[in-house]
């Protein structure tokens, strides 16, 4: 039986990898060997930097969240532990779009946090005014 030769799929999964390295820099993009390390090292910069995102946008928000509380006189941790008092269930994605977007609104949920803090009920229902449309 006669031995069966790789060239015909060694050729592709080379191409194919160079393919994946174009635009790199050197011989990165033209060498097989340094265009796999390479692939693979860009690989583990992907995954790292989709976990890096949800940090950046987490902490993004805190200090969006944390710049509109101190316009009403509320420090972050205070208008969080207010929110959770007040029973108002809102993640920090959707509050520091809010504070960014509706600022009136933001104003009216802050007064509602600051009545909890100081031990008055809570209304349920907030009049947004304009920025509730």
């Amino acid at each position: 039986m006669a031995r069966a030769s790789r060239s015909i799929h060694a050729r592709k999964k080379r191409r194919k990898l160079l393919k994946e390295a174009r635009g790199y820099w050197g011989t990165k993009h033209t060498s097989y060997k340094r265009a796999k390390e390479q692939v693979w090292k860009s690989g583990v910069y992907a995954y790292v930097g989709r976990k890096q995102k949800k940090r950046d946008f987490r902490a993004l928000w805190i200090q969006r969240i944390n710049a509109a509380a101190r316009q009403h006189g509320l420090s972050y941790s205070r208008f969080i532990h207010g929110m959770r008092l007040a029973g108002f269930d809102l993640d920090r994605k959707v509050l520091a779009d809010l504070a960014v977007s509706e600022p009136e609104a933001f104003g009216a949920l802050a007064s509602q946090v600051k009545n909890a803090l100081e031990g008055r009920p809570v209304e349920r229902r907030i009049s947004l005014g304009e920025a509730g449309r």
